[in-house]
């Protein structure tokens, strides 16, 4: 007689999971193998063996988070910047960030990818820095997957550690980060922000993505000052002239998107832009009209902006967008469910992970890419509960994820990271301000 039994990597049995249509679902086996979704039947229904078997009626399985905009670079920034006037970038960000040397750009990237596994983000979209070429290393290691970049700048106040020779060397080292890298990690090309670079750059690297068919990314309409000033340089706004310049055949994620006009909100629907918000660094700046990016189709999600703007926890991200937009939008409308909590679970999942161009990404299905977190539902501030969709959202963190499994690879199990060295990280953290006072009185 044939033997039925069917082998996996990775088996979640008595399973609940986040469907799709954000409702939960339970009682399911989940079968998982070669980094994808095997199968998702009915507890008992099918014989499977695996490697790894968890289980736990107190756990919900979610597709994993991805941060649309994280600064790797920054992580060593940790609270430099609350309270800060702006523009924080060009006064404490970037200048901070050209004096990292390769072993502090090391301990950055491992710092960034313990924190972002611990609180339940499987992916990232790296806005840059100087050694990308360490951080996928870094991250490579650790099991996470996302996109790389070299954030491209030749402004003559940059400084020079930061500012590309020429525009054919910052197209060159673009194309030279895309040769190295494969498997989870994937290039994207990068300027800083349209008003700090030259129209020769914002050309040449838009037209690079297009042809060597890469995502491009760089931020915008961030702060309104910005856009005012890109106006008086080029008559129209930023997004209206990348459209009216030929420079939207790329893919391209822009992080923030806090200030736009109709007319761009209708540009960044009809090419499906990637948006990136990111609450608590804009909070300060201002507020997107996301009802109406949603409405024009436009997929929307969520970035930190890097730990220097209060952490990685994408699960707070979601919580205090839907404060802000109920104070600002909410009340104006008499609509207090301005953003609903399933919205909200849907930005942080699939819109985000539209950002990476990865079928198969943000949601649990079979066939789908094996990248899953599980929630300790069992904690006292989540349980008991009449609507556990409602309560991720309202009250969950990322201390609350159990477990964190990439491409079919477990990386924390029951808290504990699996491919990293939490202790020996924290170690040499220590050890590095010790030896650099000058990380403490940035």
């Amino acid at each position: 007689m044939q033997n039925s039994t069917i082998q996996c990597d990775i088996l979640l049995t008595g399973a609940r999971y986040l469907a799709p249509d954000m409702t939960v679902v339970s009682g399911k086996t989940i079968a998982i193998s070669k980094g994808r979704i095997l199968e998702i039947t009915d507890s008992g229904a099918r014989d499977y063996q695996a490697d790894t078997v968890i289980s736990g009626k107190h756990l919900l399985w979610m597709p994993g988070l991805v941060d649309g905009h994280i600064h790797t670079s920054q992580q060593l920034l940790r609270g430099r910047l609350l309270d800060e006037k702006p523009v924080i970038w060009k006064r404490v960000n970037v200048p901070f960030e050209s004096r990292l040397d390769p072993e502090m750009s090391r301990l950055s990237a491992e710092l960034a990818a313990m924190e972002m596994i611990s609180c339940g983000t499987t992916g990232f979209v790296d806005a840059g820095g100087k050694y990308p070429e360490i951080f996928a290393e870094v991250y490579e290691r650790a099991g996470l997957r996302g996109r790389l970049t070299v954030m491209t700048n030749d402004n003559p106040y940059a400084p020079e550690s930061l500012r590309a020779v020429s525009v054919p060397d910052a197209v060159a080292r673009l194309r030279t980060m895309k040769s190295a890298l494969s498997g989870r990690l994937a290039p994207i090309y990068s300027v800083t922000t349209p008003t700090a670079v030259s129209e020769e750059l914002l050309q040449a690297v838009f037209e690079a993505a297009a042809e060597d068919s890469v995502p491009v990314e760089t931020h915008m309409n961030e702060y309104a000052s910005e856009v005012t000033e890109f106006m008086e340089r080029h008559g129209r706004r930023p997004f209206v002239w990348l459209e009216e310049e030929g420079l939207l055949a790329a893919p391209m994620v822009a992080p923030h998107c806090i200030f736009l006009s109709q007319e761009e909100i209708e540009i960044l629907g009809r090419h499906q832009i990637r948006v990136a918000h990111c609450p608590f660094s804009n909070c300060g700046k201002g507020v997107p009209p996301t009802p109406q990016l949603l409405q024009a189709g436009v997929p929307v999600g969520f970035g930190t902006d890097g730990s220097a703007h209060g952490g990685l926890d994408l699960f707070r991200e979601m919580r205090l967008f839907r404060g802000v937009m109920n104070v600002t939008r909410g009340i104006a409308e008499a609509n207090s469910s301005i953003m609903p909590a399933e919205t909200l679970l849907r930005m942080a999942t699939q819109g985000s992970a539209a950002s990476l161009f990865q079928p198969g990404l943000g949601t649990i299905e079979p066939g789908g890419l094996a990248d899953l977190i599980a929630i300790d539902t069992d904690a006292p501030h989540l349980w008991p509960t009449q609507n556990l969709v409602h309560s991720l959202v309202e009250s969950a963190s990322g201390v609350d994820v159990r477990h964190s499994i990439v491409d079919g690879v477990l990386l924390m199990k029951d808290r504990e990271l699996l491919t990293l060295d939490q202790e020996r990280i924290r170690r040499e953290a220590e050890i590095l301000f010790e030896k650099n006072p000058w990380l403490c009185q940035w």
